[in-house]
This record gives C-alpha cells, sequence and structure tokens, in this order.
C-alpha cells in the first residue's frame, strides 16, 4: 500500500503577459517518497516549483495547494517554509564569505534574549553536518569547500527549518559522479527518516535509481505520472513523454570528414595563478584536424576546463610555455582578443557567470564577441544587430519570444544556443566546448549535438569537453584522456569503450602514455 498524499496540486495554471507557463498542472506527492519531475528545458518544472513555494503567491496562479491535508494559500517564501517546504535552487543560495554555522542558520538564527547565541548555532550545526555526512568544522567558510560540500549545506540548512518536503532543482548538475552518488545515498537516508523529496533533474539514469514515482511535464501541462515502486520506467518511454516524439538515437549520425591538422599545442605548461610553485597543466601535446570532433574525458580535477582556458588567451594559470599553431603558422594566443582573431571561440561550463550578460537581450549577447561585425566607422548599426540575432535565432531554433527578450528569462537550452550565437557570428575556425550540455534536457542536447555535427561538416574544429562519458562516446571522433594535468591515453572513437577511459585514469600512474 502506498504511503499517504503529502501534497497535491490540482489544475494549476500560470500566466504571464503573452505566455501559458502552466496549464493544468496536477502534481501528487507522497510522505515519505522521492518524487522525480522531469520534462524538457522550458517544460515548466521550475515554475511550478516556485508556485508551491509561494515565489509566485497565491492570487497570481490559478488553481489549489493541498499540503498535510489542508488547502495552503502561500503569500511568500516565508509561509511555505512554515510548513517544511523547502527548496534549493540549482543556483546555491549561500554566502560564501560567511561560515558553514551562519550560513545554516541564516535568517533563523538561535538567540537569547535577542541576542544570537553562537554556541547553540554551532552546536546544532555539528550535529546537521552529521546527519549529512560532512565532517568539515562549522567555522569553515562556504566559500572554501566544494560545490558538493556547498549542496550538503543547503541541505543542512533545510534540515534546520524542520523540512518535510525538500525540493531540490538539478542537484547533481555541477558534481562529479563521487558527489552526485553520495547526494543521492543522502537522499535514500532522508526518505527513511519520512522526509519527503521532489527531485529535478535531466539525468534520467539517476531518477532510475532512487525516484518512487516520476511526473513528466511537457509545455506547461502534465503529461504522464509513472510509478516506479515496482521498477523504474524504460529511458525511452520518459524520453517519448518528454519530448513528445519518438528519439530513436540520442546522437546525430554523422560520416566524419576529416581533413588536414588545424590545431596543435606541443609541450603546453601552465603552472596555478595563485600558487606558482605548482604545475597544473603538464607537457600536453594535442592535434586536431579539420572536421573532428575530439573528446577530453577525466574526472573534475583532473585540468580540461584549466587547459581549455589557458589556451583561450591565457584566461587562466600563468607561466604558460609552450606552442600553440593553427593551420601551420605559430599563433599568439597571449590575449583572448588575439585568440579570438586567430580564430578560436571557447564556450564556458558557466554560461550564466561567465557565457552569457543575463540582463541583457538575446541581440545584445549575440553580438558581443563580433561587434566590428555590427559596425559602421566604430557605430553599432542596431538594424544590423537586430538582422544578425534573429538569422541565428532562425538557424539554430532558439525559442524565445523575440530577440529583444532577455537571457535571464530563457531556459537552459536556449541560453545555451545564444553563447554558441555569440561565437558563431565571430567565425572560428577552432570552438572548444567545456560542458556543452550541462544542465540540459535530452531533447535540447540532441538540437545542440546536431549543430556541433553541423559545424564539424562545415571543416572546423571542435575540442569538446564533457563529464559525461556517453555523451563524448557519442559524439567524438577521437578522444584524450586525462588525469592530474596530463594525458594519459588516446583512443579512437571505434576503439574507447567507458571501461577502457576509467581503466586509463585509475592506472595512470603505472604506464606510459598510450595510443589506441
Amino acid at each position: 500500500m502506498n504511503p499517504p498524499l503529502l501534497l497535491q496540486m490540482r489544475h494549476i495554471r500560470k500566466t504571464f503577459p503573452g505566455v501559458v507557463a502552466l496549464d493544468n498542472v496536477n502534481l501528487a506527492v507522497c510522505a515519505g517518497e522521492i518524487h522525480a519531475v522531469v520534462g524538457e528545458n522550458g517544460a515548466g518544472k521550475s515554475t511550478l516549483m516556485k508556485v508551491l513555494s509561494g515565489v509566485y503567491p497565491h492570487g497570481s496562479y490559478e488553481g489549489e495547494i493541498h499540503f498535510d491535508g489542508a488547502e495552503r494559500r502561500f503569500s511568500g517564501i516565508a509561509d511555505s517554509e512554515r510548513q517544511g517546504i523547502i527548496i534549493i535552487h540549482q543556483e546555491l543560495a549561500l554566502v560564501p564569505g560567511l561560515s558553514i554555522a551562519e550560513n545554516i542558520f541564516l535568517g533563523n538564527e538561535p538567540a537569547r534574549h535577542g541576542v544570537i547565541d553562537w554556541g547553540q548555532a554551532h552546536q546544532r550545526a555539528r550535529e546537521l553536518l552529521a546527519k549529512v555526512g560532512l565532517k568539515e568544522s562549522t567555522s569553515t567558510l562556504v566559500g572554501d569547500i566544494g560545490v558538493g560540500k556547498q549542496q550538503l549545506v543547503e541541505i543542512a540548512k533545510a534540515l534546520a527549518k524542520q523540512v518535510r518536503l525538500l525540493i531540490l532543482d538539478e542537484p547533481t548538475a555541477s558534481l562529479n559522479e563521487t558527489d552526485s552518488e553520495a547526494l543521492l545515498r543522502l537522499l535514500i537516508e532522508l526518505k527513511r527518516q519520512g522526509i519527503a523529496c521532489i527531485l529535478i533533474s535531466h539525468k534520467l539514469n539517476e531518477i532510475a535509481d532512487v525516484a518512487d514515482a516520476v511526473t513528466v511535464l511537457r509545455d506547461g501541462s502534465t503529461v504522464a505520472s509513472m510509478d516506479c515502486r515496482d521498477g523504474p520506467p524504460a529511458q525511452n518511454v520518459i524520453i517519448n513523454h518528454m519530448v513528445g516524439r519518438e528519439m530513436a538515437d540520442r546522437y546525430p549520425r554523422r560520416t566524419p570528414k576529416i581533413g588536414d591538422t588545424l590545431f596543435e599545442l606541443n609541450d603546453w605548461r601552465v603552472r596555478h595563478p595563485v600558487h606558482a610553485d605548482r604545475e597544473v597543466i603538464k607537457g600536453i601535446d594535442l592535434t586536431v584536424r579539420r572536421g573532428e570532433i575530439v573528446g577530453i574525458a577525466g574526472l573534475m580535477g583532473a585540468g580540461r576546463t584549466e587547459l581549455a582556458m589557458s589556451v583561450f588567451g591565457r584566461s587562466w594559470g600563468r607561466r604558460i610555455t609552450g606552442r600553440a599553431r593553427m593551420n601551420g603558422r605559430d599563433v599568439d594566443l597571449s590575449s583572448v582578443q588575439k585568440a579570438v582573431a586567430n580564430g578560436l571561440a571557447y564556450v564556458t561550463e558557466d554560461r550564466k557567470s561567465l557565457g552569457l550578460v543575463l540582463g541583457d537581450t538575446i541581440t545584445r549577447n549575440t553580438t558581443l564577441a563580433n561587434l566590428p561585425g555590427v559596425a559602421q566607422a566604430g557605430v553599432i548599426d542596431e538594424g544590423r544587430e537586430h538582422a544578425v540575432a534573429n538569422d541565428f535565432r532562425r538557424k539554430l531554433a532558439t525559442r524565445c519570444s523575440g530577440v529583444q527578450q532577455a537571457v535571464v528569462n530563457l531556459s537552459g537550452g536556449n541560453q545555451q544556443k545564444v553563447v554558441l550565437a555569440k561565437w558563431l557570428f565571430a567565425n572560428p575556425s577552432l570552438l572548444i566546448l567545456d560542458e556543452p550540455t550541462r544542465g540540459i534536457d535530452v531533447g535540447a542536447k540532441f538540437e545542440i549535438y546536431s549543430l556541433i555535427a553541423r559545424l564539424a561538416e562545415e571543416g572546423r574544429g571542435i575540442l569538446m569537453i564533457s563529464s559525461e562519458m556517453p555523451e563524448l562516446l557519442g559524439m567524438c571522433d577521437r578522444l584524450y584522456v586525462m588525469n592530474e594535468g596530463e594525458f594519459v591515453a588516446e583512443f579512437d572513437a571505434a576503439d574507447a569503450t567507458q571501461q577502457k577511459i576509467m581503466h586509463a585514469i585509475v592506472n595512470a600512474g603505472n604506464h606510459e602514455y598510450s595510443r589506441v
């Protein structure tokens, strides 16, 4: 017999000017269950959670919310938190300059006679950290711990508020496999304690591992609800509900047309920007040919992003040495401007902080990397700029109300398309993609993959970094395996497997570099 219902959201409808974000959405969550909510970017998942948590107060939407057997009309986040509904957003709401204890009780400080009792705060914080499996001192600054541990601090913060329903929005999007597994184990432990959880995730393998039920949203409506207690539904069934069509292949079919060597690195070395005695990138040799998609596999901390940023205008590191060649000639990559001028583009893994100006329009973001391309005599031609943005909107099938829409209001997949449009307008020969599909649903992923395949077909070189090995195996023609700042193996796609890649990483110190 299923446990009793804790939450029912009935016939929820939410509109914005000119847009129906949610239309007749229903969601039922039982006490002490892990309930996954899935859907493409823009399907309405985050909007639904904002309705539930009071970000969008009662009166701004239609429908009913019943929690713990009574109808609730939340006027704000404080109202929902008093009932034990706590939401942890993908962008964590922690203050890096404060300690773990200060973050856990921020706005909820234990006090005596109006004075904060820090002794009690640290004692309770230690108890909460023990519950979430975090061994750090409560005095440690949050900015000094990794993202995985910060997620645990957020959950400890929720436990301090007597959480009954924990909402996690893409909690593992920025975590490595070890931290992701630890977080999922914690959710299962919280479930044993009777705490219900709504898990929003694009990682269907994680959902299969932990979810008791799945609700699928598409275009703002509920299209399927599935009970997983007798076994998880097949991934292709969930995907079909999400995208509304069959997806026989996760990756576009392509016949590579690989040409001459386009880009080379020889003995590339980079030292840490603060600790100059520490060599982070250790003598890398790399080649990318025209029309080739080259992947870099490795665990978090292997140095993949540091390598990419050091190549792209020395954006990371110091005392950078080695040789870079484009089309057989030495090139100067000592600044971002020079890297762009020599045909390089870098799509960062952190599109919101480093890839986009979120408060600005699609138009302005699209032309940022090539302003001379829309200027006359040093003055921006707004008509030309608008036409360029519209052209890329059509080419990339960016879903938006128009190119004057603020980028902050786009879904993750469409934000990524704007980042790609920005760099494509700069007309690069080599495109470095760092986690290009992080936090993007399977339908939008396929669109990004198809675009990458088209760029390779045009004769551009693609250097692709990803933490998802199936993605690298599905897209790349050749793979480098990186560990502790070095390439430890190289595989042609036909010879590569996840097992071989992990074996190369685990045994990195036991043998010479291997080319398979």
